[in-house]
């Protein structure tokens, strides 16, 4: 069954009066009442800056009983795994185990390339420190501690527990779900169709092994670019000895819902302009989702749906985020549901 979660967009209070911080919580009650199943926020440092999402979610997690709560996606490289493996534990047990962890390394921006010169991290080897942290995380979450000797992290017996307490500090869920991110044409001029298929090559044996699922985003015309890399994760998660049916595959969309397409254009065009000054100049805006009347929309999703999609996180690209969740739960959810 497909199922659809909405991203509360925790840098919009940066950019629009009219959507504070006390806004996104709220909303987040009205998309738990209109049936969705989750909530997620975004992440940056400074390169698009916005609140910070842990403690955002932890904030959620009160406001909140049944939706589960993600982000999409976390760069997790950029992040002492240590600390976060003890703060995203707190959180699971905060939300009572409804957490989900999209994990990325970040895109290949100069903003982020910064982030990382910033931070004395090398860009160049992000994947390498990505995947590292990751195992650390598992390891913590899983046998609450961690003997891990890589090129990056260097670990001996380490867990958040001195002995004085019943036992380690651990999630609820052993581990949280992990749906690792691989957007591997996000920027097309800077890729090549060999360097696209090393990149998914390794993303695969990643999400395969690391994870329990696939985000990906901002390729809204290319259906079929979903399903042949939905494939290559299939032969890498058979090779890891698991089952793809223990896998979501989950797309975050933009979108903007109108009365016409031209309507919805505009306002989608302002929108990402501002929230991603950057990569907006560098990609066709076409490919961040669907636009238009509702009916245009559930054909989309009935689409990307077809092609593998079994969870969809859609991101309102519009400054009347509230207006745009009750429409989408009350005019097209059930046309795709």
């Amino acid at each position: 069954m497909v199922k659809f979660g909405v991203n509360v967009n925790n840098r919009e209070p940066l950019l629009a009066e009219v959507y504070t911080l006390n806004d996104l919580l709220d909303l987040s009650v009205v998309v738990e009442e209109k049936g969705f199943d989750s909530v997620w926020v975004g992440d940056s440092l400074f390169s698009k800056p916005r609140y910070e999402p842990l403690q955002l979610l932890a904030a959620l997690s009160q406001r909140t009983s049944r939706v589960r709560l993600g982000t999409g996606c976390l760069v997790t490289a950029t992040r002492n795994p240590l600390y976060l493996a003890l703060e995203w534990a707190t959180l699971d047990v905060l939300s009572n185990g409804r957490t989900i962890l999209g994990a990325c390394m970040g895109s290949p921006e100069e903003g982020v390339r910064r982030e990382y010169q910033a931070l004395q991290l090398d860009f160049s080897k992000r994947a390498d420190i990505f995947e590292e942290g990751l195992v650390v995380l598992r390891d913590l979450w899983t046998t609450g501690k961690v003997d891990f000797h890589g090129r990056y992290f260097q670990y001996d017996d380490i867990s958040f527990y001195s002995g004085t307490e019943m036992g380690p500090i651990m999630p609820i869920q052993q581990p949280p779900s992990t749906w690792v991110v691989s957007n591997p044409r996000l920027i097309p001029s800077k890729v090549t169709e060999e360097s696209v298929r090393r990149v998914i090559d390794r993303a695969s044996r990643r999400i395969a092994r690391y994870g329990n699922g696939w985000m990906t985003c901002c390729r809204a015309r290319h259906p079929e670019e979903f399903s042949a890399q939905r494939e290559r994760i299939a032969e890498a998660v058979s090779e890891e000895g698991r089952d793809l049916s223990d896998y979501t595959m989950a797309y975050q969309v933009t979108m903007n819902v109108a009365d016409s397409q031209d309507e919805a254009q505009r306002g989608l065009e302002k929108y990402i302009h501002t929230y991603y000054p950057e990569l907006s100049q560098a990609m066709d805006l076409g490919e961040w989702g669907p636009v238009g009347t509702p009916e245009q929309i559930a054909q989309w999703i009935q689409d990307f749906k077809a092609a593998g999609v079994n969870y969809f996180i859609c991101r309102f690209g519009s400054l009347d985020q509230f207006g745009q969740v009750e429409r989408f739960a009350r005019e097209i959810l059930p046309l795709v549901s």
